[in-house]
């Protein structure tokens, strides 16, 4: 393999859209992706609009995927009670089958190095890094960025905190074939956990939940749990009762952490759910992740460009970046979480909401950035 400038570990919308970026100015990049494309993932698969100027930039414009245009969110309690509201930004939905794949595209198009394969070590050493894989490949590189996802056996080869503490939550997640309404974002919750239902393209319905575990080892499989469990709220009652599942078993990840992450460890940028992952309640991780590689990408070209000084200096500046852009999100995600944990907490909440539905664009705020600057 000839030598990259930068390698990006992961090939999710992080490690895409940060490669489309570097491509852009003129690097060379090489992406490293375990997993064939393209493939379903558990994820909510809502996009908040405060990203698309960037896509556009990229010269990615998801309209061509004829994605479901979002306007509106509804959120719901373990009763039903339920509030909605216009969206402040808007937002569009899509599966990351269809998204990865076009980005993927866009990056070998672009002049870009994909390859289908698992990275085993990282090191770094005179001022360049060496990565090996699983397929024997030897990779050098002056810059890596970290892309690949919530938990991978590299955060232990890496010695990251967290990677040693085990998480409660598991995420599940299907596509399906019903009647739900246009332009909505619904999240909905449920005892141990909570639930986002909205489009994608095709009209097809994509169902994502996050649980915890100690509530889910209780029922024998996924659909006993979703029957005795999700359906005594009733709006998901009736999603759930009225569509036809589309995968032939429902995607799971367990030990989803929301643990603090390094934003770079040795010498890595952090990038995605590999540098944090915000709770699914909020609905935007995918707008994070997004973002997140545009402020690795800028970095990353500032030090190549003479702006900065150093390596340490690009560090320390994406470090900043990173707590500034995303900080507020992650503890008002927390909050979230921790409300929606307690029932009788949420019910107040949500007749709060009930009484005060313009509280609600509020509190949606709080978890999205604003458009981007380009």
């Amino acid at each position: 393999m000839p030598d990259a400038d930068v390698i990006i570990v992961g090939g999710g919308l992080a490690g895409l859209t940060g490669a489309l970026h570097l491509l852009r100015a003129g690097l060379r990049v090489t992406v490293i992706e375990k997993y064939p494309f393209p493939r379903h993932k558990v994820c909510g698969e809502y996009i908040s609009n405060e990203v698309l100027p960037y896509l556009q930039w990229l010269g990615a414009d998801p309209a061509v995927l004829g994605p479901a245009r979002i306007s509106r969110v509804r959120v719901s309690a373990v009763s039903g009670k339920s509030v909605e509201a216009q969206l402040p930004l808007g937002g569009f939905g899509i599966s990351r089958y269809a998204l990865d794949q076009f980005l993927m595209q866009q990056v070998v198009a672009a002049g870009g190095i994909v390859l289908e394969d698992t990275v085993d070590d990282i090191s770094f050493q005179n001022d360049r890094f060496g990565v090996m894989t699983t397929g024997m490949r030897q990779l050098t590189a002056r810059f890596v960025i970290g892309a690949y996802g919530k938990r991978s056996a590299l955060d232990q080869q890496l010695i990251r905190d967290f990677s040693t503490q085990r998480s409660p939550w598991l995420a599940v997640k299907s596509h399906y074939e019903g009647d739900f309404p246009d332009g909505l974002v619904a999240l909905h919750n449920f005892m141990g956990g909570y639930c986002g239902v909205s489009k994608v393209e095709n009209n097809i319905i994509n169902i994502c939940y996050l649980v915890s575990y100690d509530t889910f080892r209780q029922f024998k499989n996924i659909t006993a749990h979703q029957q005795e469990v999700l359906c005594r709220n009733p709006h998901l009652k009736e999603v759930l009762e009225h569509s036809r599942p589309l995968f032939e078993r429902p995607l799971t990840i367990s030990q989803v952490s929301f643990a603090e992450k390094q934003k770079v460890d040795n010498h890595i940028l952090m990038t995605g759910d590999t540098a944090g992952l915000i709770h699914p309640l909020c609905g935007n991780g995918m707008a994070m992740a997004i973002h997140s590689a545009k402020i690795a990408a800028e970095q990353l070209l500032s030090l190549v460009s003479g702006h900065l000084s150093s390596r340490q200096e690009m560090e320390r500046n994406y470090i900043r970046a990173w707590k500034r852009e995303f900080s507020k999100r992650m503890q008002a995600g927390k909050v979230l979480s921790a409300v929606f944990r307690k029932q009788e907490l949420a019910a107040g909440i949500m007749s709060g909401l009930v009484l005060f539905p313009a509280l609600l664009p509020v509190i949606v705020r709080q978890t999205h950035g604003k458009p981007f600057k380009l």
